[in-house]
C-alpha cells in the first residue's frame, strides 16, 4: 500500500520533495496547498495531484500519511502542530521554528499525537559530507582539532521573497537561513553539540531588519573548537569547510568535492555517486516510522540547531559568550 504524501506550500523547495517522492515506489503524492492558488494548481497539474488554497482543509480532507511542510519559517510552528493533530507524520523544512520555545511546542504536539517528525537538514544526506564524516571517524588524518566554516554570497537577491528580510517572519537573515546549515554540518560531522557561542553580528544589509553577516566562535561537547563566518554582501561566493587534524587537513565543499592533505598539497578524494538527498530524507523518515525510532534529524537534534542560532544573536546583543540552551526554560 502506497504512503500518501501531501505538501504544504508550493514554493521552489516543494518541487525537490515531489521529485524525490516520485522516484520512490512506496510514496504517492496526493495533494499540494498554497495561498497562491495558481501556484498550487500548476504544481498539482505537474505531479497529478489535487490543489488546495487552504492547507488545513487539505490535511483534513486528504488525510495523508506524511505532510511535507515548506512554508515560511514563521508558519512552521502552527502548521506542524496542526499536521500532528491530524495524525500526519511530518517532514518539516529547516529551521525547525523561529526559536526554541516554538520547537518545544512542536515537540509536545508531536509526542501527544504519537507521530514522527524529521527536519530537513540536508547536510546529513550529501555524499561529500558523508565521506568527510567517514574520514573523521576512521582517524585517517589523526585527531580532529578545529574547524572553520566560511559561507559568503549576495543575500539580497531579487528572487528572494520579502519575508526573508523581516526578522519576525524569518527569525533572522543569513545566519538563520544559511547559518543553520553550518551549525548542522559542524554538529553532525563531530557527532556532538555546540555548547557555547561568542558571536559578532552586523546589520549593514540595507534591506529589512535582518543581519547581513557575522562571525561566531563555538565550543563543542567533543572539545573541538569551530568558527563560522558568513557574509551576505557582494563578493566572491564561498561555501567551504576546513578541518584541521593532527596529521593533516581537509577541505570540504558540500555537494562539490572533498580534498585532503597529509602534509603536502591538497588532493581530491573519490566520493561515491550522490544519491538524491531528498530521497534519503524520505527514506530516513520512512525507516523511523516503520521501526518506531527517531530519525537522524530528530526533534531534539533539530532544536539544538535552533538553540545555537538563537545563542548567536543573544551573544551579539550582550557582547558576551552564551551557553547554548539545550532544554528546559528559554534563555532570556
Amino acid at each position: 500500500m502506497n504512503i500518501r504524501v501531501a505538501v504544504v506550500g508550493a514554493g521552489g523547495i516543494a518541487s525537490d520533495h515531489l521529485e524525490a517522492a516520485a522516484k520512490m515506489e512506496e510514496l504517492a503524492p496526493c495533494a499540494v496547498a498554497d495561498v497562491q492558488e495558481d501556484r498550487a494548481a500548476s504544481m498539482a497539474a505537474r505531479y497529478g495531484m489535487k490543489a488546495y488554497s487552504d492547507y488545513k482543509q487539505m490535511l483534513q480532507e486528504e488525510k495523508p500519511d506524511i505532510a511535507v511542510i515548506t512554508l515560511p519559517h514563521f508558519l512552521h510552528r502552527e502548521a506542524a502542530i496542526f499536521a500532528a493533530e491530524q495524525g500526519c507524520h511530518i517532514l518539516l523544512e529547516k529551521p525547525m521554528a523561529l526559536n526554541t520555545a516554538e520547537c518545544d511546542e512542536i515537540a509536545e504536539a508531536v509526542s501527544k499525537a504519537g507521530v514522527k517528525l524529521l527536519v530537513g537538514h540536508t547536510q546529513h544526506y550529501t555524499e561529500t559530507n558523508r565521506a568527510a564524516k567517514r574520514w573523521i571517524e576512521e582517524g585517517r588524518l589523526g585527531r580532529l582539532v578545529m574547524m572553520n566554516d566560511r559561507r559568503h554570497l549576495p543575500y539580497d537577491k531579487p528572487t528572494r521573497p520579502d519575508w526573508f528580510f523581516e526578522r519576525a517572519k524569518a527569525g533572522g537573515g543569513i545566519l538563520t537561513n544559511l547559518g543553520s546549515h553550518t551549525v548542522d554540518k559542524i554538529q553532525w560531522l563531530i557527532d556532538g553539540r555546540i555548547t557555547k557561542v561568542k558571536a559578532s553580528v552586523d546589520y549593514f544589509l540595507g534591506r529589512g531588519d535582518i543581519e547581513g553577516g557575522g562571525t561566531a566562535f563555538f565550543e563543542t561537547s567533543k572539545g573541538i573548537p569551530a568558527a563560522m563566518s558568513q557574509s551576505g554582501y557582494p563578493g566572491v561566493p564561498i561555501d567551504e569547510t576546513e578541518l584541521l587534524f593532527t596529521k593533516g587537513s581537509m577541505k570540504l565543499i558540500s555537494g562539490v568535492g572533498l580534498w585532503v592533505s597529509e602534509g603536502g598539497s591538497y588532493r581530491q578524494v573519490e566520493v561515491s555517486i550522490q544519491e538524491n538527498p531528498f530521497v534519503l530524507q524520505f527514506q530516513d523518515l520512512l525507516d523511523s516510522i516503520r521501526e518506531d525510532v527517531e530519525p537522524s534529524c530528530s526533534i531534539a537534534y533539530s532544536r539544538s540547531v535552533v538553540a545555537v542560532v538563537e545563542s548567536i544573536y543573544l551573544s551579539n546583543q550582550s557582547g558576551c559568550e552564551r551557553i547554548v540552551n539545550q532544554g528546559g526554560e528559554p534563555i532570556a
